[in-house]
């Protein structure tokens, strides 16, 4: 393995969802330590990539059509170090019998893509990392952009009272109106990394700015009851306690 120290590592990510690779994006221009010198939406393409761009570090997506990330690792004759993403917790032993660096779950956390990078690149230095993630906590992000009729549009997240999903669609419902983007509530999830949301059922993530009340089953948002799921009702209950 190569000494981190001082050096720029070449990254590629491979995803099938774009909005998979906008996170991944986002997080590696925190990084100095990597650049990301491509971005590919299949393995295909990703094998093209490689031919003619020498990479360190891949992000890879499992689950893609044409060619799974295992059966893309498995194609190549010396790969680099590999970070495999899923939304599939069963692809997790095959991820790891291909002696990837490690294993993320979407949505991914920055705090847990951080922890992989410093598997794969040991640092000296790890009062720089903690800083970084310090602030990443702190300073959240003020809006994000969400697909919304073939457009790009800006949703202020202080205006936000809560996200709801709807099969392959999310409705991002504030103050004022409501927005549809086809996309998944998980990939929505992962953007709002940082800031004052969360998850309360597998069909919801409220604002928890905007709470007027709640019991142990149902939180007031606006005008609105909304569900706790059981599976969320212990993180909700120590946030907000």
């Amino acid at each position: 393995m190569p000494d981190a120290k001082n050096k720029i590592y070449k990254c590629l990510v491979v995803d099938d969802e774009p909005m998979a690779r906008d996170i991944l994006r986002r997080y590696v221009e925190k990084l100095p330590v990597l650049q990301l010198i491509g971005e590919c939406s299949n393995a295909i393409d990703a094998l093209l990539f490689l031919q003619t761009n020498p990479v360190d570090l891949i992000f890879l997506d499992i689950r893609m059509p044409e060619l799974l990330g295992t059966e893309f690792v498995q194609s190549l004759c010396n790969p680099p170090k590999i970070i495999f993403t899923t939304a599939f917790k069963e692809y997790a032993l095959d991820g790891f019998e291909l002696d990837a660096v490690d294993y993320l779950l979407k949505p991914v956390r920055f705090e847990r893509f951080l922890k992989a990078v410093n598997k794969a690149f040991p640092k000296e230095n790890q009062e720089q990392d903690d800083e970084l993630l310090s602030r990443e906590k702190k300073a959240g992000t003020d809006f994000i952009y969400l697909r919304v009729d073939r457009k790009l549009v800006k949703i202020i997240l202080s205006e936000v009272l809560y996200i709801e999903s709807a099969r392959d669609y999310v409705r991002v419902f504030t103050k004022d109106k409501s927005y549809i983007t086809r996309q998944t509530i998980s990939s929505v999830e992962a953007m709002l990394s940082g800031n004052d949301f969360i998850r309360i059922h597998r069909s919801f993530i409220i604002s928890v700015t905007q709470i007027k009340s709640f019991t142990n089953e149902l939180v007031e948002i606006g005008n609105k009851e909304l569900p706790i799921g059981k599976l969320y009702r212990n993180s909700f209950m120590k946030l907000v306690q």
